[in-house]
């Protein structure tokens, strides 16, 4: 018989959910903030995995992901332990804020530490509660505000287990891109927790292409791993494409931007990406792509100063790249729904 999952100083018996709030801090108001954690226990053994959004505050598809994961009927035969955890920077989402109130990236304050900072003592928290009782973490974020990214997982380049998760999760893109000092990946990998980054959508907004991306994805990785069974989530029809570079195309000349190119396009040196023009339609500069690759991300915004970072190209090449890029983009948009419905 399994033993109960031992976190925070509460036992949750095999065969059982539950939420639990860890203590962060306690607001100059005398409000109490925590850090809420959903538990799945499974009644079989295997291994224990997490799932965390909303690090930066306002990368909120994370939580919307989350959520519909939790409703995921492939939960209820679960092999291994699921934590959850929708909103681990509270302060950031409440405020809309990528930050937390002492102006610090959680991202950058891994592992953090008992007495330090505000942001060094949630990380402390999310390190020694979750990451050390783990095998392995998806970490969900999506571009900055005004920005957008094509669906899209990051991994470091030292694991090759890891990334043949990242394959199961079946984004369009992998990028294998190194470790950040302060980051939750590399502070996870020190203690020997792989984590895979999965990017999506922009920041505080929904979109419904990167949830489903992103719960498909999540629930692939969880079969690969032996947890749940295959049955109900979408098989994966085309590798996603390996990209080791990316570079960003930046605004030659402010003024008023049209783009004719969206993210997921395969795009070749020399191809117009965009326009912009200034306020009275008297001065034009073309955008004109340096690069091949894939556009992984790109800004919302139509106004824009010199020097504005513009479109995210991943750089690839290969005859059969933007075929396989057709096809992954395909199936993204034919993912079920489980319920009814960096660089700057």
């Amino acid at each position: 018989m399994r033993g109960p999952f031992e976190i925070g100083g509460f036992r949750v018996p095999p065969g059982t959910r539950t939420t639990l709030d860890l203590p962060v801090s306690v607001l100059s108001d005398h409000t109490p903030v925590s850090m809420s954690v959903h538990v799945v226990h499974g009644r079989r053994p295997g291994p224990v995995l997490f799932v965390s959004a909303a690090v930066h505050g306002d990368e909120v598809i994370g939580v919307e992901i989350a959520r519909r994961l939790l409703r995921a009927p492939q939960l209820d035969k679960l092999a291994g332990t699921l934590l959850v955890i929708p909103i681990v920077n509270a302060f950031g989402f409440m405020t809309h804020s990528r930050y937390l109130p002492d102006r610090r990236d959680l991202n950058r304050s891994f592992p953090g530490s008992e007495g330090g900072s505000l942001a060094g003592r949630l990380a402390h928290l999310f390190m020694t509660e979750i990451v050390e009782r783990s095998d392995l973490g998806i970490d969900l974020h999506s571009a900055a505000i005004h920005r957008t990214n094509l669906p899209q997982i990051r991994v470091s380049p030292a694991s090759d287990v890891t990334l043949e998760y990242a394959d199961a999760f079946g984004a369009p893109v992998v990028m294998i891109s190194k470790l950040r000092d302060g980051s939750l990946r590399k502070a996870a990998q020190e203690r020997g927790v792989d984590i895979l980054l999965f990017e999506g959508g922009e920041g505080l907004r929904f979109d419904e292409l990167s949830a489903r991306a992103g719960v498909a994805g999540i629930l692939r990785v969880m079969n690969a791993k032996g947890m749940v069974a295959k049955r109900g989530i979408a098989a994966v029809r085309e590798k996603p494409v390996h990209v080791r570079s990316s570079s960003w195309m930046r605004a030659p000349a402010g003024g008023l931007l049209r783009t004719f190119k969206a993210t997921g396009e395969y795009v070749a040196s020399g191809d117009l990406l965009g326009r912009i023009s200034d306020p009275f339609g008297e001065l034009r500069t073309d955008i004109i792509c340096e690069t091949t690759g894939i556009i992984v991300g790109r800004t919302n915004l139509p106004v824009v100063h010199e020097g504005d970072a513009l479109f995210h190209i991943a750089e690839t090449t290969g005859s059969d790249v933007e075929m396989r890029v057709d096809t992954i983009a395909s199936q993204l948009d034919g993912d079920p729904m489980f319920d009814e419905d960096e660089i700057i």
